[in-house]
């Protein structure tokens, strides 16, 4: 499909590895670069490579490689985009056999939106400058030509020159030496100057490309494992990430093996605009972590999951972000969830509709930016999208489909079956829909939750009252709780247009002993149901619940249901005003707007 966000021809000639050179210049703060990018070609009638590059990069010369030398190519841009910068059209010679290997040298300016130049005074140490890049989402190609769009995944190696006694850092694992014989293409290595080397063997999108210069040392965490910063952080980075090891395992865990050979964190300066980014082989994550008492660092689980949902298996094009982050942040509460248990992945889950309703509040609901899949086209900024949307929708999104499956058992066995099916690649929501359905499609669970749904569904589908024929109480027997609410969820579902029958809510109870649990799922989903039934007999239970617990997951759908029955209007803004000191001041501010109060 299509990426609205990128000039580069793919889908005619993509490029699938690149070797970079880049010298560093703090006193003009520009980039000197050469890339040498291995092509391959989808069309034998290619007759170019155009790559992205953003507003400043300048374009030297642009060359084909071939065993017997290097050969100048012609190559001219087209038009410029205020977002989406100029493409640069290189011309490829007819006949050309694969691999195709064409190299470009470059300069990235000092107003580069992917870098950020720091002043000694602006860092820690106060002696040294420091630079860092940002890529994600559309930066990459104000930092080197590229196909930057997530579908161009792509390995790559590096040769940093920096001024002595800086490091180079990047999102990549460091070698001793280069790998290879290339040759260095810039200009002459001053002598105060020092080279870093660096190889990512995984294929990555090009907004995972990361680079970081500046006085910075290290403290081992685990074997594969350490915290950059500066000398003077270094120590506070180490203590306050010292569980990364455990997050880790957890992670492999729920996901299965880690691919990246290592784990890195580079704690860097207060202007870092995130809390993190999941640079593979290098987290960067902002000092405001530094809590002192461990208290925040789940960003770590959240960055440690994208290691996964992100950088294994990537969105296709920035319109299905939701892939990345809602999957990330699902990963991340499960991460919490194996090692501190289930009330701290609910907690979690609970407190993120607190910033999805805000991020939604600001937008509009019924603003195109809320969707989980907005369109970009028209050459929307992604950044412009950027909100809590794809990540705390898409996370309930997922938790709601986890609920219909059977809960995290069945669903963390299909989410290891779709990473391993789209690891390394990349995937659309079309993609991962049909993965879904045809995964499950086998799921007796599943299968048997859904067909009983839609057995008590189309017994009376005008909502008159009418039971199927041969139910008891033998339907249920030996189900998990997970499945009963599973099937719950899934006969709300058909019944949204035209609610059951009261007569058939109370037969639920009557054979499913949907009464006696104190299980909150089930009831809470058999209570909606029985709203909108306008059962009468729910409505003591239901008032018991919004009494006894504040819990947001069930407050504000039951709230809502109460609020919206003809029989129960009144009696949810009296049970709200009856309750509403006992709950958090964020779940009364929501139930009120909920109830329009």
């Amino acid at each position: 499909m299509p990426d609205h966000t990128s000039q580069a021809n793919i889908d005619i000639a993509q490029v699938t590895h690149s070797d970079f050179e880049m010298s560093v210049d703090f006193e003009s703060k520009k980039i000197e670069g050469w890339a040498e990018m291995q092509v391959q070609l989808n069309s034998k009638d290619a007759k170019e490579l155009v790559l992205d590059t953003g507003a400043g990069l300048t374009i030297h010369s642009a060359v084909l490689i071939t065993p017997v030398g290097e050969q100048p190519l012609q190559f001219t841009f087209g038009e410029p985009h205020k977002v989406l910068g100029t493409p640069l059209k290189i011309s490829l010679p007819a006949g050309l056999s694969e691999p195709v290997r064409v190299g470009v040298r470059f300069t990235t300016p000092s107003s580069s939106s992917a870098v950020q130049w720091l002043e000694p005074s602006q860092t820690a140490g106060g002696v040294h400058p420091y630079l860092f890049t940002q890529c994600q989402a559309i930066h990459a190609r104000a930092l080197v030509p590229c196909q930057d769009t997530p579908s161009a995944k792509m390995s790559y190696t590096a040769a940093v020159r920096v001024p002595k006694p800086l490091t180079a850092l990047m999102s990549a694992v460091p070698e001793d030496s280069p790998q290879g014989e290339g040759i260095w293409h810039l200009k002459d290595s001053p002598s105060e100057s020092q080279v870093f080397y660096f190889t990512q063997k995984v294929p990555i999108p090009p907004y995972l490309l990361a680079l970081a210069v500046g006085e910075l040392e290290a403290r081992e965490l685990s074997p594969r494992s350490r915290v950059w910063s500066e000398p003077s952080m270094v120590d506070a980075g180490a203590y306050e990430f010292a569980d990364t090891a455990k997050y880790l395992e957890a992670g492999e865990s729920i996901a299965g093996p880690y691919v990246w050979g290592r784990y890195d964190l580079l704690l860097l300066p207060p202007s870092f605009p995130y809390g993190g980014m999941e640079n593979p082989c290098l987290t960067f994550v902002t000092p405001t972590l530094l809590a002192g008492d461990r208290s925040l660092t789940n960003v770590i689980a959240h960055e440690i999951a994208h290691s996964w949902t992100g950088n294994l298996v990537t969105n296709s094009t920035w319109e299905h972000f939701w892939l990345n982050e809602g999957f990330t942040v699902l990963l991340e509460r499960k991460i919490m969830r194996k090692l501190h248990g289930e009330p701290t992945f609910q907690f979690h889950a609970s407190n993120g509709s607190v910033f999805l309703s805000e991020d939604i509040a600001r937008f509009g609901e019924n603003h195109p930016y809320t969707r989980l899949v907005p369109d970009l086209s028209g050459g929307t900024d992604p950044d412009d999208v950027f909100s809590k949307v794809p990540y705390e929708k898409g996370f309930y999104f997922l938790y709601y489909l986890q609920t219909l499956v059977g809960g995290h058992e069945a669903f963390d066995a299909f989410f290891k079956a779709y990473l391993k099916e789209y690891q390394f690649k990349t995937v659309t929501s079309e993609g991962f829909r049909d993965f879904f359905m045809k995964y499950f499609h086998g799921n007796p669970a599943v299968q048997q939750a859904y067909a009983l749904a839609m057995k008590w569904h189309t017994a009376d589908v005008m909502g008159i009252g009418r039971a199927p024929d041969g139910v008891s109480k033998k339907d249920v027997e030996g189900w998990s709780s997970d499945q009963i609410v599973a099937f719950l969820e899934k006969l709300g579902q058909y019944r949204s247009a035209q609610p059951m029958h009261a007569d058939n809510t109370r037969r639920l109870v009557e054979l499913y002993g949907l009464l006696d649990t104190k299980n909150a799922e089930i009831r809470s989903a058999f209570f909606k149901l029985a709203l909108a039934a306008e059962d009468e007999t729910v409505l003591p239970h239901v008032l018991d619940m919004l009494k006894a617990q504040g819990r947001m997951k069930y407050l504000r759908p039951l709230f809502r249901a109460l609020f919206k029955s003809k029989m129960g209007k009144d009696l949810a803004i009296q049970a709200f005003k009856q309750n509403e000191d006992s709950y958090h001041p964020i779940a009364k501010k929501m139930v009120a707007a909920d109830l329009g109060l």
